[in-house]
């Protein structure tokens, strides 16, 4: 009876490992079959082709990666911001910084002195909340594809601001111009806000219809310098380093550019809610901030960030990113380096 049993055991061992082998088969064919269907919506809805199937390969295996990423993240408790995918997902994070972040600070030798001055220090009576895009400041998101000149579109966002506030119209105004005319720039290889300020109080700036993105860096078109509208700023100042309170005071009276870290995956597929997890402090990409306020459900202080990756990546094209942090450089690194154009009437 003893090895009747044994037998009897061992054989019912072998057909539920059987089973349980051929289940699990079946499950990841299952899986790997939405995840095929996944992949192939996601191309369908970004118009993404790849030159041969080893390419392609190589891209789902990325994009498999990052849903995996972003089901897990969504799934936990207690989440402040939601990912989702974007038309980046089937790119390495190494690959993506490389063409969609620039920001490069110079050494202090190429610097352009500038006055020490802060013009809203002595500003205290500030709204508990401030949003630009609904005060016709802020022209619609821009999408600066797979160039890495953020710090055009920052420089650019933020002068349209100014002049609109100052009593000019809301004008879309041409990175391009910036992108090829600004030699103290690198391009598509990063650049600087401070230098295109420098560059729009020698030679102004025109409009984007008349100068319009290419997604490179071309020869400068010196006609454009003679194009109506053409938009000149007097000047540009740095918010004081490290102080998210003088940050609200600054973006309490016009969009300001800003540097940023935003090297982690978090960041480059955030979705919605305000985002709360901190990327670092490596200042590697420029934005804008176009307000601040507060969240009704959960009194979390959030800044209102305006950014250059089209409007499927964030919130449209936006992002809110929490405000009033322990660190006094702000969530990755905001209250660094922040600065901002000047008008004078």
């Amino acid at each position: 009876m003893a090895l009747t049993s044994i037998i009897f055991f061992a054989f019912f061992f072998i057909i539920h490992l059987f089973t349980s082998s051929a289940a699990a088969a079946t499950r990841s064919l299952h899986d790997n079959s939405l995840m095929a269907k996944k992949h192939n919506e996601w191309m369908a809805r970004f118009q993404r082709t790849y030159k041969d199937d080893k390419e392609k390969a190589k891209r789902y295996q990325i994009f498999k990666e990052r849903v995996k990423f972003i089901e897990s993240f969504n799934s936990a408790a207690n989440r402040t911001f939601a990912l989702g995918l974007n038309e980046f997902s089937d790119l390495s994070r190494e690959e993506f910084m490389a063409s969609h972040m620039g920001y490069v600070k110079p050494s202090s030798s190429q610097m352009t002195p500038q006055s020490m001055s802060f013009r809203y220090q002595d500003v205290t009576d500030l709204p508990s909340s401030i949003d630009w895009t609904t005060k016709g400041a802020v022209t619609d998101v821009k999408d600066q594809r797979h160039c890495a000149c953020c710090w055009a579109f920052s420089a650019a966002a933020a002068v349209e601001g100014i002049y609109q506030i100052s009593g000019g119209n809301l004008i879309s105004l041409s990175e391009q111009q910036l992108l090829d005319c600004n030699t103290y720039n690198d391009g598509c290889g990063g650049g600087y806000m401070e230098h295109a300020f420098q560059f729009i109080m020698q030679n102004g700036i025109t409009a984007y219809e008349n100068y319009p993105y290419q997604g490179s860096q071309n020869f400068c078109n010196s006609q454009a310098f003679k194009l109506s509208p053409r938009v000149l700023i007097s000047g540009y100042e740095y918010v004081p380093k490290n102080s998210e309170s003088a940050l609200l005071q600054a973006v309490a009276n016009q969009p300001v550019s800003v540097s940023i870290d935003a090297s982690c995956d978090y960041f480059i597929h955030h979705k919605s809610g305000i985002f709360s997890e901190s990327c670092g402090t490596n200042l590697n990409h420029a934005v804008t901030f176009v307000g601040y306020g507060v969240d009704q459900d959960t009194g979390t202080k959030y800044w209102l960030v305006k950014n250059s990756w089209g409007t499927s990546w964030g919130e449209n094209g936006y992002m809110r990113l929490q405000r009033d942090v322990d660190a006094p450089e702000g969530l990755c690194g905001v209250a660094m380096h922040p600065s901002y154009p000047v008008i004078t009437n």
